[in-house]
């Protein structure tokens, strides 16, 4: 009974550290093939060109994840791109699950890397949030700045943490309170994340909300160590939901916060890159449309 609970919460709602891959995370990945990695390579080569020509020093990239169209998400993981990061340039820094400590940890991860992240060489979608300056500078500060970044990272972590809650944190929820904490007042570092939480609610911060649908699921949470309910609201509880930050909810943020703020998507397949401005998603299936610029792999 209990191996067929945790199958179906993989089929349902494919909940690892980020929500990025299966509940094999933490056993390891099958190593991509040379081909595979050749193309996200071209991949990533094609985002760093985009990014150096946009003037910025700064991005929020977000990467999709595994199976969860079902959940209305088409990205499961979001970070800070840093033209000026002193591991490679346009590095994402990120929250990540350490699987041997069992709690999340700050990694500044190269874009190649980043892409490779995806865990799905066959189809995959990066979206990009380019900032005006003096929110991106506030950002790029906060985010470079080890002491702040480090103060808003949560103890324990969890891949569904409730968005107001300090019990648990995802990486989209480190990311959310460091764009608080970039953005809002200065925060005293013994609250910082109840404050950081307190500003976003003040802001209109809507975190995602994902429909389970299967109220068993909500429990089978104990099982897990990086899926946990027992911070979500009893209402919630009650219709099989969890209100969550994804990089969809970020995103709607800062678009309806900054008006000035600019968006594009790519997405890849084994052939092509499809690259689109503006804020209207690709359709399913990278397919491209008038206006969309089109940029091939070599295989």
């Amino acid at each position: 009974m209990r191996a067929a609970l945790v199958a179906g919460l993989a089929l349902s709602l494919s909940l690892t550290p980020c929500w990025a891959g299966s509940l094999s995370y933490c056993d390891g990945h099958t190593e991509p093939t040379t081909a595979v990695q050749d193309r996200l390579i071209q991949v990533a080569g094609i985002i760093k060109d985009e990014l150096d020509r946009s003037g910025k020093n700064l991005a929020i990239v977000s990467r999709s994840g595994l199976a969860l169209q079902r959940l209305d998400q088409r990205y499961s993981h979001a970070g800070v791109s840093l033209k000026a990061s002193g591991n490679a340039p346009w590095s994402v820094r990120q929250l990540y699950y350490a699987c041997d400590e069992q709690r999340p940890r700050i990694f500044d991860q190269g874009m190649t890397g980043f892409v490779l992240g995806a865990h799905d060489p066959g189809e995959g979608y990066v979206s990009i949030v380019l900032l005006p300056n003096e929110p991106a500078l506030a950002l790029e500060r906060t985010v470079l700045n080890d002491g702040q970044a480090l103060q808003l990272l949560g103890a324990a972590y969890s891949a569904n943490a409730y968005a107001f809650s300090q019990r648990y944190q995802n990486c989209n929820q480190w990311l959310a309170e460091l764009l608080a904490s970039a953005w809002g007042p200065q925060l005293p570092t013994e609250s910082s994340r109840e404050n950081a939480q307190q500003w976003l609610r003040s802001e209109g911060y809507q975190p995602s909300v994902l429909k389970v649908g299967w109220q068993p699921l909500m429990w089978v949470a104990a099982l897990l160590p990086w899926l946990h309910s027992d911070d979500h609201p009893e209402e919630d509880l009650a219709q099989a939901q969890f209100q969550v930050s994804m990089p969809q909810s970020i995103e709607a943020f800062v678009q309806g916060r900054l008006p000035g703020a600019t968006h594009m998507e790519l997405c890849y397949t084994d052939e092509r890159v499809v690259l689109r401005r503006g804020w209207l998603p690709i359709s399913p299936g990278c397919q491209p449309q008038p206006g969309d610029e089109v940029k091939l792999l070599r295989n």
